[in-house]
């Protein structure tokens, strides 16, 4: 049997065939001979972008009310153990080893993949760790994702776009109808997108959900686009109403319509877990998120997100607009064979006047050379001559950041972007602090 957490990760990914093999079947049977189950309440977030942000968020202010947090999210940046925290810290990876070996024992003969059996693992974890709340990060789509064996107290639905198609289904009806998936029969479900597919109402409305949505049941009004400042923004729910509030901590155009979907699911369980203003005051000043629009002070500055679909990337672009003038952008890009990169670099191509395309370390991913060959296809269609903008391809994402970083002037900006690999791979001796070989 396997005696540490990279021998357990090891056994998890030689276990089954497929990387991804949507069923519930598999994980009910072993979770149901683990008697897994929460005694607190379980937030469950759903969604295309988002997700991530949303428990940062959920978990910052349960903190800061004074509860004893669990949080399950994926994937991870750097190390697994990165997937879960307790009460705010990141957890050890012995402690996570008894519970790999649970899972081993009551499995049986069934087949998990490293996503199920990882997950299974985590969330027995949470189960025992005396909770006041847990939030739980759905992995992919809702419905037979392995974290739905687990029934939300509140389902969180953050945004509903086109990713994992080949999963999901080809449009945002049949993707919205699989994230609807993790709500509950007269539970709360919140829905943050201000525009949800009819697929998502029709299915709270057939199960009796308590369905709170964006614009009918809670809103927000503030400038749009803060980065934190002196603006305000303030938020109306059902039954509360917060004022005067400080732009959260995470940067971004997305980040209030996320914290409003937030302040409702908190709304929706404040018998349970009661929450005062001044702990969303400060939970939201307080949150941190690696990876999420993150900049880093240096010269050049540099910028980090792990935006990997089309509706990402158009985030990533806006709020790239708002950061000020730069010289030059040079961008650091890796991503995943199943992503529509053609969309993405045809979005991006405005803003960048040199890409850096990486190899990553895992057989899903595209390769530099494919990457820049679509680079080269798309550019003549977007009037991308080859003096204005140029494309190199490298080894890994910390080689092509060396890359940027040999070209780049102090004034310029490098942005990292892509799969959590691309990003991950230039967190790994952690962050970066940047200085040009110019600056004397």
């Amino acid at each position: 049997m396997p005696t540490s957490l990279s021998e357990w990760l090891a056994h998890c990914e030689r276990l089954h065939p497929a990387t991804i093999d949507l069923t519930l079947a598999r994980v009910q049977a072993v979770a149901e001979r683990l008697g897994l189950r929460f005694e607190c309440p379980v937030f469950t977030v759903a969604g295309t972008n988002g997700k991530g942000s949303t428990c940062a968020m959920l978990e910052a202010i349960l903190l800061q009310a004074g509860y004893r947090v669990g949080v399950y999210t994926s994937p991870h940046l750097v190390h697994f153990e990165e997937r879960c925290r307790v009460n705010g810290e990141v957890v050890q990876a012995d402690a996570l080893l008894p519970h790999f070996e649970a899972v081993e024992q009551a499995r049986g003969g069934e087949s998990l993949t490293y996503f199920e059996f990882t997950t299974l693992a985590i969330l027995r974890l949470l189960s025992v760790s005396e909770l006041d709340a847990a939030v739980l990060e759905v992995g992919l789509g809702g419905r037979l994702d392995a974290v739905n064996v687990i029934d939300a107290d509140c389902a969180v639905i953050t945004s509903i776009d086109l990713d994992h198609m080949d999963f999901l289904g080809p449009d945002r009806v049949s993707i919205g109808r699989e994230k609807a998936g993790i709500m509950r029969p007269g539970r709360p479900a919140v829905v943050s997108d201000p525009m949800p597919p009819a697929s998502v109402i029709e299915h709270a409305q057939a199960i009796g959900a308590d369905l709170r949505r964006f614009g009918h049941d809670f809103n927000y009004a503030g400038q749009q686009g803060g980065t934190g400042g002196w603006q305000q923004w303030s938020w109306a729910g059902r039954s509360k109403r917060y004022n005067g509030l400080a732009y959260p901590a995470l940067r971004g155009a997305n980040q209030l319509l996320n914290a409003s979907g937030v302040l409702a699911a908190l709304e929706t369980l404040h018998q349970r877990l009661p929450v005062t203003a001044q702990a969303v005051r400060n939970g939201l000043a307080l949150v941190e998120l690696p990876g999420r629009f993150q900049i880093v002070p240096g010269q050049p500055t540099l910028v980090l997100d792990v935006a990997h679909n089309p509706h990402a990337v158009a985030t990533l672009a806006q709020n790239l607009d708002q950061m000020g003038f730069y010289p030059r952008t040079h961008a650091v890009f890796g991503a995943m064979a199943d992503k529509d990169a053609a969309a993405i670099l045809r979005r991006m191509a405005p803003l960048v006047n040199a890409w850096y395309f990486t190899d990553l370390p895992t057989s899903r991913a595209s390769s530099a050379s494919a990457l820049a060959g679509l680079w080269r296809e798309s550019a003549g269609t977007l009037g991308v001559s080859a003096g204005q903008t140029t494309a190199t391809c490298h080894a890994s994402p910390m080689q092509a950041l060396h890359a940027a970083l040999e070209a780049a002037d102090p004034t310029d900006r490098i942005l990292v972007f892509g799969s959590f690999y691309t990003v991950g791979g230039v967190l790994e001796q952690g962050v970066p602090r940047l200085t040009a070989k110019h600056v004397g």
